[in-house]
């Protein structure tokens, strides 16, 4: 087996890893399924289904990575799997460059976004507005659906997804991550106390953090456990291609669990700031509803508060590293893969994942708004891949992974990845293993099927 390159440091490898999950889905996606979940009721459940599922099945993908040290097929390969068991890292690869496919687009919206705050482009009149909700409604119309500006944005965030994997995984991911991380961090601090100073905070507060336990129902519960599994970029090869960039001496229990509760940290923190803002300026209720939730709901905020143009950066500026940490370690997987099964250099894995994300992350683009006519089963070509890989391979290739290391894998791989070969000790590592064997592929089942109905 050829060596494989490695995180330099401990610090490195935690920032990294965090990275990968804390993302989009933390900074954009769970405060509005907090709120559509009847707040507090649904983080208590969020809470539950990170540590007691999103933990074991992270553990079981860093297993599979470490032991197979290689990419989501070839990890598979190299633990004994058979062929047809390869078709589980295949999944988890197809999925990942589905979903890096619409979120490229998503991540140049964030980056417009940060453009037109610097040059106060965001809080420039429109022609026939309203109101200050018209305002940024027409203007996340502009930024949003029209045909040229999305797509420079979209292919200026794929080019600087190439500049940075191209220096590697020491010199490119690792680098990026040691200074990204601390920064988004900072930012979110700061917003967090400006936050939680505004006036009628509590009332955001008591809904985040006083749950109304009479708001829990089926779809809550469903809701929760895909967020948890989205959040912590479960099932799409990541932490599998990660994870072979471990060394041999990682405590993965000890990662694991880390990088769980920086990201629940994460997403706890978005709604410290979120839920209050809102709440003090009288804006909660139907508006937060996916996109709108950061392109129209929070600039409306920020223009309550003094310097609006500057929490506006800070905010845009959070957000285009959340998607940039996102979009990294999904592309990752498919460069590790071309490296690992077609033994070619990191430049020209890097430009055969990079270069086609051009034309397709386009057709997702303007499938928002000139070719909005253009659909597949009812969906325009952006929604199509968002559901069909979020929605379907990634519980399916969950499912999978659980099957085969609770089943079908050598007998100890778990139990020697999880206590380095019998060097640590701990009680979780049974449960663990209990948990994927059992209880994840059920419960992952259930939420597939869930969908459907």
């Amino acid at each position: 087996m050829s060596k494989k390159t490695q995180f330099a440091s401990r610090i490195g490898l935690i920032a990294a890893t965090v990275g990968s999950a804390v993302g989009l889905g933390n900074v954009w996606r769970f405060p509005a399924e907090v709120q559509e979940g009847g707040g507090a009721a649904f983080l208590l459940i969020y809470i539950g289904c990170v540590i007691l599922l999103g933990i074991p099945v992270m553990l079981s993908e860093f297993a599979l990575g470490r032991a197979g040290h290689s990419d989501a097929i070839g990890a598979l390969k190299n633990v004994g799997a058979s062929k047809r068991w390869w078709v589980v890292g295949g999944i988890a690869i197809l999925a990942s460059y589905l979903i890096l496919s619409f979120y490229m687009v998503v991540a140049g919206w964030t980056l417009e976004y940060l453009v037109q705050s610097v040059t106060g482009g965001l809080f420039e009149p429109v022609a026939g507005e309203a109101g200050l909700n018209s305002h940024f409604t027409a203007k996340m119309e502009e930024y949003v659906t029209t045909d040229w500006p999305p797509l420079i944005f979209t292919f200026l965030m794929i080019f600087i997804n190439l500049g940075i994997l191209l220096g590697g995984v020491q010199k490119g991911i690792e680098r990026m991550s040691n200074i990204m991380m601390p920064l988004f961090f900072l930012v979110l601090v700061v917003f967090v106390v400006v936050a939680l100073s505004l006036p009628d905070a509590g009332a955001g507060l008591s809904f985040f953090l006083r749950p109304d336990f009479s708001k829990i129902t089926g779809s809550t519960i469903v809701s929760a456990l895909g967020q948890a599994f989205f959040s912590l970029s479960l099932g799409m090869g990541i932490l599998i291609t990660y994870s072979a960039y471990f060394s041999s001496k990682v405590p993965l229990v000890r990662t694991a669990v880390t990088v769980s509760l920086l990201d629940l940290l994460v997403a706890i923190m978005m709604g410290l700031v979120i839920f209050p803002a809102i709440t003090s300026f009288g804006l909660d209720g139907e508006t937060i509803r996916g996109a709108s939730l950061v392109f129209v709901t929070l600039p409306e905020v920020f223009t309550h508060m003094g310097m609006p143009q500057l929490w506006s950066i800070l905010f845009f500026f959070l957000l285009a590293v959340a998607a940039l940490t996102s979009t990294i370690s999904i592309a990752e997987v498919s460069v590790a893969f071309i490296i690992d099964r077609f033994h070619t250099s990191r430049i020209k894995a890097c430009l055969i994942v990079s270069l086609p994300l051009l034309p397709i992350s386009a057709v997702c683009s303007l499938s928002m708004g000139l070719w909005s006519d253009f659909t597949i089963l009812g969906m325009n070509v952006f929604d199509f891949l968002d559901n069909f890989a979020t929605n379907i391979l990634l519980p399916v290739g969950s499912i999978l992974l659980c099957i085969f290391l609770g089943w079908f894998a050598p007998r100890n791989l778990m139990y020697d990845q999880l206590s380095n070969h019998g060097t640590i000790r701990s009680r979780l590592i049974p449960a663990v293993i209990w948990i994927v064997k059992y209880l994840a592929p059920v419960l992952i089942a259930v939420v597939l099927v869930s969908t459907f109905l």
